[in-house]
């Protein structure tokens, strides 16, 4: 995975986490009918890349696309959106989609999103080529959120983290696991962390979630999450990074304090809904070190940040709060 999107670290940058300097790298109009395009999910794919993007139309319906890039930054999104075939049809019944993840686990991509079932839940397909998805049982019941798989079976099962909500725009949210041997039934459930004190970490105070899909290294679990301050302007989303246990990933061994990224560009803080920056997926080499994050900017446009695995997991622990 040499061949992920980069940009060296600028000189006079203090963050672990970099933005990139074309930012945002996927406009809100790049389709016909586009009103924004965020919170998306991509993953190495051929020779090139491939994801899955939520594209909020202009009757402000939320939908998911497929697009295709041979750098990761420039992307050719589908002008239709993704058309799910699903052998159950009150399951298959589309309503809403947002904020997808993607990951390549077994012999197939599965991708996960809020889906819009009495309610949001989260929605399970597979696909091999990006053009056909296969739609599989929710997850969960409503409601629901932010449902993340692992890149590999733990303890022999599928294992995901989600974020139950209620639902509206949820003022409250733990991160929890869950397990599952077929995609289907889900149990083994646990408390993964909870929002922080907001005298010890004011950005997570209010609720969290998990963003991209788990990197696993020597440490642990490699987790970026949202967290969400509740302010007097309204909702400000920061992200952060925690370290869970290989083998028990509910057990959180570090979380930091500080964010790695909050609100502070225009693009960041101007949009549909303002002060956001929302992590969605991360490309990564393992030989370098280096990490892509993908993240969506006030719920309006998609932008770029770059970091190293070990600085961020450096990070995580000396300024661990747990």
């Amino acid at each position: 995975m040499s061949f992920i999107p980069w940009e060296n670290k600028p000189a006079n940058e203090k963050g672990i986490v970099w933005r990139y300097s074309a930012n945002p790298i996927i406009p809100r109009d790049a389709l016909s009918t586009s009103n924004s395009i965020f919170n998306s999910a991509v993953v190495p794919f051929g020779k090139g890349f491939a994801g899955v993007f939520r594209c909020d139309d202009t009757n402000r319906r939320m939908r998911l696309h497929a697009g295709f890039s041979d750098d990761g930054i420039r992307w050719n999104i589908e002008e239709d959106d993704i058309r799910l075939v699903c052998e159950d049809a009150e399951t298959g019944e589309w309503v809403y989609g947002y904020d997808p993840r993607v990951v390549w686990i077994d012999d197939r991509y599965y991708v996960t999103w809020c889906n819009g079932y009495h309610g949001p839940t989260i929605g399970c397909a597979w696909t091999t080529d990006f053009k056909v998805f296969h739609q599989l049982e929710n997850a969960f019941l409503p409601f629901n959120r932010n449902g993340v798989l692992f890149p590999r079976k733990i303890n022999g099962n599928f294992a995901m983290l989600s974020r139950p909500s209620d639902n509206g725009h949820t003022p409250f949210g733990d991160i929890f696991y869950s397990e599952s041997p077929d995609m289907e039934f889900w149990g083994r459930h646990r408390h993964v962390m909870s929002p922080a004190k907001f005298e010890l970490s004011a950005w997570q105070c209010t609720k969290i979630g998990a963003g991209p899909i788990p990197i696993e290294t020597p440490e642990g679990w490699l987790l970026l999450y949202h967290g969400v301050l509740a302010s007097c302007n309204g909702f400000v989303y920061s992200f952060g990074s925690a370290l869970l246990d290989r083998e028990q990933p509910w057990k959180v061994l570090a979380r930091s304090g500080p964010y790695l990224l909050s609100p502070q560009k225009d693009y960041e803080c101007t949009g549909d809904v303002p002060n956001v920056t929302f992590p969605c997926a991360t490309l990564h080499d393992p030989d370098t070190g280096r990490m892509a994050i993908y993240y969506g900017c006030a719920d309006t446009v998609t932008s770029l940040a770059f970091g190293y695995i070990d600085e961020i997991i450096a990070f995580t622990k000396k300024n661990n709060i747990i």
